[in-house]
């Protein structure tokens, strides 16, 4: 099995988070590289204000997805995240602090993701903020991408913009219309998996994906 599993999510998406495991999973198993997408699907025209029916819902969907995998949703969170009416709801900047860390400690991405939700879904931190983003960064030895997301230079920016447009356009090809989305690819041959499958046994997305 020589597969490339192109992983759809944004970092503010809690289904993404709960699907963190079964990521872990299939980029641990010999055969399988996991290249990580944003679609920048909370971020820009996406972002919005956190209100709160917007918490509300957030909160009702985030008790079911710790329901189904595990992941934790601390009242931490609830009360210094989803109460937090400054703040908008916007990836915009975790998103670029993926993208520094994909420009200069590109093994490290998957990490850095699960360390940004775990920030924001457990330690109820503002994963909003670029100087929270720089100081988790630092925390896990990334000090180049720290320094690159704290004075972000034309390079990144545009690496930015082109990595959300290629994975919008993957959603679009696929007529996916949210996050998480998989797509593998095989030599020529692409395909959409259940990313729902993963959700209460990481294993079954492998077996998935070995009986393409």
């Amino acid at each position: 099995m020589d597969i490339t599993l192109h992983y759809l999510f944004d970092p503010l998406c809690g289904w993404c988070y709960g699907a963190s495991p079964a990521i872990s999973a299939l980029a641990g198993e010999p055969g399988i590289a996991v290249e990580l997408r944003p679609t920048g699907l909370f971020a820009g025209a996406g972002a919005r204000t956190m209100d709160d029916a917007f918490a509300a819902y957030a909160w009702t969907n985030d008790q079911r997805i710790q329901q189904l995998t595990g992941q934790r949703f601390t009242d931490r969170y609830r009360q210094q995240v989803l109460a937090d009416r400054q703040r908008p709801f916007d990836s915009g900047p975790a998103m670029l602090a993926l993208t520094a860390v994909a420009l200069t400690d590109a093994d490290r991405e998957l990490d850095t993701l699960q360390a940004i939700q775990h920030a924001r879904y457990v330690d109820g931190q503002d994963v909003t903020s670029t100087t929270t983003l720089a100081e988790l960064l630092n925390g896990l030895g990334l000090a180049q991408s720290a320094a690159r997301l704290a004075n972000p230079d034309a390079e990144l920016l545009a690496a930015d913009r082109a990595r959300a447009a290629r994975g919008q356009a993957l959603l679009r090809e696929f007529g996916a219309r949210g996050v998480p989305t998989l797509i593998a690819e095989s030599g020529a041959k692409r395909w959409q998996v259940d990313a729902g499958a993963g959700y209460a046994d990481p294993r079954a997305l492998i077996h998935q994906l070995q009986r393409p």
